[in-house]
């Protein structure tokens, strides 16, 4: 038997904010069919020129992908939640830290999130719970 549960999407979400997040969506699922290095080397680019994001403003990119899909929302949505929420806040001229990693406790599951300010961003367990293995982090802006 299995427990009835229903996905909590966000609300609020402004109706610019929605379009700029439906307008990330096909590339983020199409990023998620990329191999991983590949995925690496997209982000690598494309967090070009960004600052860092705050936490506010990469809680409101990711909001807004679990507001216009329910793939994003869904418990195995990370991988294009995280790179739409990505691919979103550089819209706006910010980069958070995307990140891939696993659990850090068994069953050992892959997940995909972002992190601002060194801590992951809404995803309601503690700081520790995920081993990063791999991360695009915003861009050294002093030229190097």
């Amino acid at each position: 038997m299995t427990t009835p549960s229903a996905l909590e999407r966000p609300t609020g979400v402004p109706f610019a904010r929605r379009l700029a997040a439906r307008l990330v969506l096909l590339p983020a699922v199409a990023l998620s069919f990329l191999p991983p290095r590949r995925i690496r080397v997209v982000l690598g680019v494309v967090r070009g020129g960004a600052r860092p994001a705050t936490a506010a403003e990469a809680k409101r990119a990711r909001d807004a992908m679990c507001a216009v899909s329910l793939r994003c929302a869904g418990p195995k949505g990370c991988l294009p939640r995280s790179l739409g929420a990505a691919l979103l806040c550089r819209v706006s001229g910010t980069w958070p830290t995307w990140c891939t990693g696993v659990r850090v406790v068994a069953p050992f599951t892959a997940h995909a999130w972002i992190e601002a300010d060194g801590r992951p961003v809404d995803e309601g367990v503690p700081d520790d719970y995920f081993t990063r293995l791999m991360t695009v982090a915003p861009a050294d802006r002093s030229g190097r």
